[in-house]
């Protein structure tokens, strides 16, 4: 692995900067930067295609739309061969460094092409009118459990950077992935600010999506905190004033906190919103009340005093199951070139997180490392 010390101020953003939409009013489309672009049927230039520039080329398409922003999934420098083997890490969620945009996803090959084609895509993205929102990983990197490589964090000092198992040799997994982060240590909540701001300052984001966010309410053994420091340095930190701050309110290891996650800015992903709206559209039995309650903002669920309606991220697709498509086509899922079983929805546990229904569990399933 090779790295470049950029210098962020040569950059030119004529005058650009956040567009600070209200949550209220924002329509999210989640995308993915190399999938969104890389079939010829996009329309997009050979050079172009699966990078920024190639998300730029196709800004009338997501006007077209209606929507008002792109949440884009991970884009920091990940290992894409973080997988089994014989396949290829498509989706990112194995992150080496948090202040690089992948290299892959730029048309450029030189040194600052990475960092100035991913500000040229938010730059434009943000003349349409249109915010950007990062899926961010900071739970776990792509290092793995105690066998795997190592690439930066367990260089440096293991313990103080991931949750270790009480023999202080195996890293703790809520994440399914091999490690976790011990996001309550100092030293990495300084890390996880660090790196917000800089995309925040340097990179005129929008907002971020935590993913399985409920790890970052964990402390060294592990336990749900009441009042998890690094969240609120988060929310607290006048830099991230006015960001949106969306929170996969849930993670691996079955701690599920939709309605209760800590914090008074942060928005949530409604994942019952998302069930409870196909099986209305499916109309399977006892639906209808439970589509009503989401319709009115979900008050089962947000109607206590410390939450409001408008803290639901209400979706009924995302990269975690369904295609938009087959959301409305299948009963249960087909993943079977990936190796997969195909659960039908008879077979689901009530109670399992809605982060794991319908797609990738982060434990048995390999969806986001498809070909």
């Amino acid at each position: 692995m090779k790295s470049v010390v950029v210098d962020t101020a040569a950059y030119d953003w004529e005058g650009d900067a956040p567009l600070k939409r209200p949550s209220a009013r924002t329509i999210v489309y989640e995308m993915h930067v190399r999938g969104f672009t890389r079939h010829p049927s996009s329309g997009v230039g050979k050079k172009t295609r699966g990078t920024y520039a190639g998300l730029i080329e196709k800004i009338p398409y997501l006007q077209e739309l209606g929507i008002t922003a792109v949440e884009l999934l991970p884009v920091f420098q990940f290992d894409p061969q973080e997988c089994p083997p014989g396949r290829v890490n498509y989706w990112g969620y194995a992150p080496v460094s948090f202040f690089a945009s992948h290299q892959a996803y730029s048309s450029r090959q030189d040194p600052l092409g990475a960092v100035d084609e991913f500000r040229d895509m938010v730059k434009a993205l943000h003349r349409a009118g249109l915010e950007v929102i990062l899926d961010v990983v900071y739970n776990h990197t792509a290092e793995g459990n105690q066998d795997g490589p190592t690439f930066c964090y367990r260089g440096l000092e293991n313990s103080p950077y991931y949750l270790l198992e009480e023999d202080r040799t195996r890293h703790s997994n809520y994440t399914g992935t091999g490690n976790t982060l011990n996001t309550n240590q100092p030293i990495v909540r300084r890390l996880i600010v660090d790196s917000l701001r800089y995309w925040l300052e340097e990179m005129h984001v929008d907002g971020f999506r935590f993913d399985l966010a409920s790890i970052l309410a964990r402390d060294e053994a592990g336990r749900p905190l009441q009042n998890p420091p690094i969240l609120w340095d988060i929310e607290s930190d006048p830099a991230m004033a006015g960001t949106k701050l969306i929170a996969e309110a849930w993670d691996a290891a079955g701690l599920y906190q939709v309605g209760s996650f800590i914090g008074d800015s942060w928005k949530e992903w409604n994942g019952r919103f998302r069930d409870d709206a196909r099986d209305f559209f499916r109309g399977e039995a006892g639906s209808v009340a439970r589509f009503a309650d989401c319709f009115i903002g979900s008050p089962e669920i947000y109607g206590h005093k410390e939450r409001e309606p408008e803290q639901s991220v209400n979706f009924v697709t995302c990269h975690d199951g369904f295609t938009l498509n087959d959301l409305v086509s299948y009963n249960g899922k087909h993943n079977e070139a990936n190796g997969e079983d195909n659960r039908d929805r008879s077979q689901r546990q009530p109670e399992t997180a809605p982060g794991t229904q319908w797609g990738r569990s982060r434990v048995v399933s390999m969806d986001r490392h498809r070909p």
